[in-house]
Formats: structure tokens, sequence, C-alpha cells
């Protein structure tokens, strides 16, 4: 697919590959909107879909001066997860076939997980089975008030395993358990209960709102920082609070402290200015 991006975050453009299945717009400020495209099939995920996600989240990992990706669906649906012609073919494929397909949305999802920038999820109408999968694979997740979600697998006698890293992460496993088990559709409101979203807004102008606090509140954060942050939480997780651990954290903010960003960022605070990052 084309590569919007332009200078000064990625030099050139890919006019070789076009696809219209995923949109990616970006600003020279660092804000990259991305869109599921298919609005007719409520956004429902096939390989060609899968592989356009793929492309364009390869492409922002190697974007500089991208602060924020926001991902979201075309049409008033976030994703209504796997197309049933997509399902239909699957079913006639051997195991080694399909292992390899699902290897793809594994995949994908990684490449979304691992981007250095801050994720936001904008959800609006549905978000079912793979599509809420995306959701927990964000850093962040914003909900109009009426959005639906629901691991739906196990109606169509499947489970949700691809997804399931991320959606554990995100809420545990015991609602994982029962979310999972049940298949049942759940609201807005109970996501961000449970974790799966941070924000419930009113309509389609709380979401733009919220959009635009988010990138506002990114761009006074230092790009390498926050992918290091990120980072950091993946080192961390789950482990012993022994001297080990003590020592690489402090070896971590001591690279920072001494780093380009941290020399910045101190000197602009003590100057009462912005850092360079912001703007400064």
């Amino acid at each position: 697919m084309p590569n919007p991006i332009a200078d000064p975050l990625v030099e050139g453009k890919d006019t070789d590959a076009q696809s219209d299945l995923v949109l990616l717009d970006a600003s020279p400020d660092g804000v990259a909107t991305v869109t599921i495209n298919r609005a007719a099939r409520k956004n429902a995920f096939n390989e060609e879909v899968i592989a356009a996600l793929s492309q364009v989240f390869e492409t922002l990992e190697g974007a500089d001066g991208v602060r924020v990706v926001f991902l979201r669906g075309a049409g008033g649906s976030f994703s209504a997860g796997a197309d049933l012609e997509w399902m239909r073919d699957a079913a006639e494929r051997t195991e080694h076939d399909n292992r390899d397909d699902a290897m793809k949305m594994a995949e994908m999802l990684k490449r979304l997980y691992d981007l250095p920038a801050l994720t936001v999820a904008l959800v609006e109408g549905s978000a079912f089975g793979g599509g809420a999968g995306l959701v927990a694979a964000c850093d962040l997740a914003i909900a109009m008030n009426d959005a639906r979600f629901a691991f739906s697998e196990v109606k169509l006698g499947l489970i949700a395993a691809t997804i399931s890293p991320y959606v554990v992460a995100a809420i545990g496993p015991r609602k994982s358990r029962s979310l999972f088990a049940t298949g049942r559709v759940f609201d807005a409101p109970f996501a961000r209960e449970i974790g799966l979203v941070d924000e419930v807004v009113d309509g389609h102008e709380g979401l733009q709102a919220a959009m635009e606090r988010i990138a506002d509140e990114m761009t006074a954060c230092a790009p390498q920082a926050v992918a290091e942050s990120k980072r950091l939480v993946e080192h961390i997780v789950g482990r012993h609070i022994d001297h080990a651990l003590l020592e690489e954290t402090a070896r971590r903010i001591a690279v920072k402290r001494v780093g380009a960003e941290g020399q910045e960022g101190v000197r602009a605070f003590l100057e009462r200015r912005k850092p360079t990052w912001a703007g400064g």
C-alpha cells in the first residue's frame, strides 16, 4: 500500500504495492491514524486485511518522528472480527495451512504491540473476536458509550488463541476465562471496568476530543523515553524484586540521565522552557 507518511517521518513513498483496505494518515507533528477501511463488512478481518495491517505497522515501526498511533475502523464500526468467507475457506484447508494463516494474524498483532510510539484504539460500534484483540494489543483504548465487545470465538467452535496474550495481559486470567468461555457481548462501561478500555466517551465528539487531547499530551513526552518506558514494563512484569532487578532498573535510569533526551529534558525544566521534542 502507499505510504502517506511524508518527510520528516518517512523518506520516500512506496507506490508499488497499493491497498485501500487499510488507510494510513499522518501529520507533520507525528500523529498517525490507521483506519481499517472495509466498512461494508464492518471491517472484518481476512488475509488481505491482516497483510495490510502488518505492512502498515512495519512502516510505523521504522518511521522516525511518530509520537502516537491511533487505530480505528471506518463506517462506524471498529472490527467485527473474522470475515465469514475467510472462515469458510479456512475450514477447507489443512491444519498446516491454518497454522500458517493464524501465524500471520499473530505476527500482525505483535507488530502492533511492539510499536515504539503510544498506540490508542478508538472504538465505536462493534469490536468482536480479533477486533477486540486489536483493542487489547494497544497501549490505550477509548470507546464510545454505545460500543460493544465480545470474544465470540467459542460460538463458532473456535478459541481466542492468537489474541489471548494481549487480552490476558489487559484484563487478567479470571475475566479472560469467563469471557472466552461464554463469548458473551459486553458494553463499554464493563470493558472499562475490567481494564480492556481506559475511557468511555459520549459520541463522535467525545472520541475526537479524546484523540486531540492524547495527541497534545504526547508532544510533551520524549519519543525515545516513551518507547523505552513500554519496553521497561515488558522487562519487569512478573519478575521478583531482587537485587538483580534493582541493579537493572538503576542502570536503565542512569543511561537515560546521561543520554541526549534526559540531558535536554532536565535542562529545559531548569530553564523553564519546552524541550526540543515539544517544539521548544
